[in-house]
């Protein structure tokens, strides 16, 4: 028999009280009960989002909101600064230019940390820039950024807006949508949310909604003034993932009773004990400002961190992730959101330590699993 254990920034381990709801009778999507089920969700989803407004639901991976924060706020030939410092990053300006949107690029190494003086020069030489889009964890370095900081530059300038891909954020740390001035933050239901892929929402700001009904760009199924319209309704504009919203609407129960900040607290100790365990045996942590999300760790000198991300799963049953573009086997990663507990770290760490004896790297055995307990033993 071999267990497995999914340490993956996305898709994440799911709660069996969610796949349990997930499995029931499907109802149907135009009927009372789902509209009870869909009323619940929209008040726990400002919850987690921190807003007042109403946070809109796709049937779509956590691109699809992206999208959908482009061109449900721009119009052709608008200017957008785009903060570049890995994977999805770039998405942001891929998808600016898909729909002919200038991009002014802020450009950083691969996890290196944001100046935010580095914004405000972007927005000061470019005052016709109509958006700033960045992230709030970028999960291919797990690097995480300073929204807050940047919300705050952002707010001054009426004719912006701030986008925020919170997709390996929401649900992990403080990103209060209100309280911080962000426009529009962006989720998916496979990281925190402890769901399958298949969902993405999209908070959207007073300010962003005024953007809205000025936008050319076009848009058919990402449409939010529609959605909104549904959703005021306890409905969808078309037929949504009504399973994948049944479990949504027991994740977020289950995010409620928990509390937020106990949330935030325990996701965070559970990284700092990854990182700590992994540097006890000698590795180093690649971003410079590490996420709780996700914790990329550098692969040791002549050691293929490929090797080590498939050794894991293959061997040991520990499905982290690997390196991505520029960074293929030289990190792995090993996520900490969602349905974790100390027991999985302590997990990860016993199998990473078997993985490097394996491919023959030289340390103290147990070094690293004994540095994570300590982190661990008063959580």
């Amino acid at each position: 028999m071999e267990k497995r254990y999914l340490l993956a920034p996305g898709p994440t381990a799911i709660p069996p009280e969610v796949l349990l709801k997930m499995a029931e009778p499907i109802i149907h999507h135009r009927n009372p009960l789902f509209e009870e089920v869909l009323e619940e969700v929209r008040e726990n989803l400002k919850y987690l989002f921190g807003s007042k407004n109403e946070v809109l639901i796709f049937a779509s991976s956590g691109t699809g909101a992206m999208e959908s924060a482009v061109t449900n706020t721009l119009s052709p030939g608008d200017k957008a600064i785009c903060i570049r410092s890995g994977k999805f990053g770039e998405r942001w300006a891929n998808i600016c230019k898909a729909y002919g949107v200038e991009t002014i690029n802020i450009d950083l190494p691969w996890g290196e940390e944001l100046d935010v003086a580095d914004v405000e020069k972007a927005l000061k030489g470019n005052p016709d820039c109509k958006a700033v889009y960045m992230q709030a964890t970028e999960t291919s370095t797990g690097a995480m950024f300073p929204v807050k900081e940047v919300a705050g530059i952002v707010k001054n300038y009426p004719d912006t807006i701030l986008v925020v891909d919170g997709i390996t954020g929401i649900g992990v740390f403080e990103l209060p949508q209100d309280e911080w001035h962000i426009d529009v933050l962006v989720g998916g239901s496979q990281k925190a949310l402890m769901l399958p892929p298949g969902l993405s929402f999209a908070g959207v700001s007073d300010k962003a909604w005024e953007f809205n009904k000025k936008s050319k760009l076009p848009k058919f199924y990402f449409n939010w003034a529609k959605e909104l319209t549904n959703l005021q309704k306890n409905q969808t504009n078309f037929t949504p993932a009504i399973s994948l919203i049944i479990g949504l609407r027991e994740s977020l129960k289950m995010i409620k009773a928990e509390g937020l900040e106990n949330v935030y607290r325990r996701i965070d100790g559970l990284a700092r004990a990854t990182r700590e365990g992994a540097k006890a045996l000698g590795l180093k942590i690649f971003a410079k400002n590490p996420s709780p999300a996700v914790t990329a760790i550098c692969a040791p000198e002549g050691i293929d961190g490929q090797a080590i991300y498939k050794t894991l799963w293959k061997k040991y049953g520990v499905t982290g992730a690997g390196g991505q573009d520029q960074l293929k086997g030289k990190i792995f990663r090993i996520a900490t959101l969602g349905y974790a507990d100390k027991y999985d770290v302590i997990t990860a760490i016993s199998a990473l330590e078997f993985t490097l004896r394996d491919l023959g790297y030289k340390f103290e055995m147990g070094a690293g699993v004994a540095k994570a307990v300590d982190v661990l033993k008063d959580m």
